[in-house]
């Protein structure tokens, strides 16, 4: 296959100080009240995906061999749902486009699945939407979120969608590190600014905060928490297990972080770290086969996490991709769903990816 789906942003998380330790808890039960006015009740993470057949399993762009025995990604960007069916999504831009005009034959362009699976987010041309994926209806981000600054490459874009797929983070890679991440939320159409010295981790459940990482004067890491009006609500410099390791998780709380550990011997295990007391717990064994890869983590409302792993053959490659209910106290597991990844991909992504 191409090149294996990265966890977004989460590979850019380096240093930061020792840690301490308590016991293992769930993050305190947020009250997520009724939905506002202007957006419906968010969707609890990918698990309520789990139930609905209209619902992507993975997004994928196929690899073809041109001239001299180059790979590059071809076809349109498909997605694969839970019934079982195929889209295709021709609108879907697959190469990204420099800021000059030309496209980058040899890559692929952003597209993002929201942690439901219900909603995609690409670029249409030269603009920046989102997709609902069991109505087919297309809409623009909101104001300025939609269109890529003056000068910007389309590879210099990074996105988080909140679970339910209402929120858009877009965080921009340029080199000056000057542009905010911008935080357009669809339905109301209000586009927010965060600093622009922040990579976006994720978002909680509710798709009310985002968790950020920034890397100090010190050499150190620290996260930071915002709501989606750009007001920062929690921060702390982390200490070095909680930043060194990934995949990690924003609970509805806005302070608990969930954190998979894996050592030298490939086992993995889950701890918790809490932004106000600075304080992380004890490790638990994390009940998943050996030979699966932690990807990505998610809280849902209720204190409970998702949890999406790869398997991959003897020679590397990725082949299937589970999707598990974690148990926050005791890393206990069950499994949620299961699929192969087909072969000969280019690229391809799973939702909250």
């Amino acid at each position: 296959m191409g090149p294996i789906s990265p966890s977004r942003a989460l590979a850019a998380l380096t240093l930061a100080a020792a840690a301490a330790t308590t016991t293992i808890t769930a993050p305190a039960q947020a009250n997520t009240g009724a939905a506002s006015a202007t957006r419906s009740a968010p969707a609890s993470t990918a698990a309520t995906a789990s139930t609905d057949t209209d619902a992507v399993r993975y997004a994928w762009l196929k690899s073809c061999t041109k001239k001299k025995d180059v790979a590059v990604p071809c076809g349109a960007w498909t997605l694969s749902l839970r019934s079982g069916r195929t889209v295709r999504l021709p609108d879907a831009r697959v190469h990204p486009v420099y800021a000059g005009g030309k496209s980058d034959m040899s890559a692929g362009a952003l597209f993002t699945v929201s942690g439901d699976g219900r909603v995609v987010n690409y670029f249409k041309g030269d603009r920046l939407v989102v997709r609902d994926v069991s109505s087919g209806k297309v809409r623009p981000l909101p104001g300025r979120a939609a269109s890529l600054p003056r000068g910007l490459d389309m590879s210099e874009v990074d996105i988080e969608i909140s679970p339910d797929g209402s929120i858009v983070a877009v965080d921009y890679l340029d080199t000056a590190a000057r542009l905010p991440t911008l935080i357009a939320d669809v339905e109301s159409g209000r586009v927010a600014e965060l600093p622009p010295d922040g990579t976006v981790l994720g978002f909680s459940p509710d798709g009310r905060h985002l968790l950020t990482s920034r890397f100090t004067d010190d050499n150190t890491t620290e996260f930071t928490v915002f709501d989606t009006g750009g007001r920062r609500t929690a921060s702390q410099v982390v200490p070095q297990i909680v930043s060194n390791n990934s995949p990690v998780a924003l609970a509805d709380d806005a302070t608990t972080v969930a954190l998979i550990v894996t050592g030298a011997s490939g086992g993995s295990r889950l701890r918790t770290y809490d932004l106000a007391s600075d304080a992380v717990s004890d490790a638990v064994a994390l009940g998943i086969p050996k030979g699966e890869t932690p990807q990505r983590l998610f809280w849902d409302p209720a204190g409970a996490l998702t949890l999406w792993t790869l398997r991959g053959d003897a020679e590397g490659d990725i082949t299937s991709a589970v999707q598990r209910t974690v148990g926050a106290a005791t890393g206990a597991t069950r499994r949620l769903d299961s699929f192969k990844i087909k072969s000969g991909l280019w690229t391809w992504w799973l939702p909250g990816e």
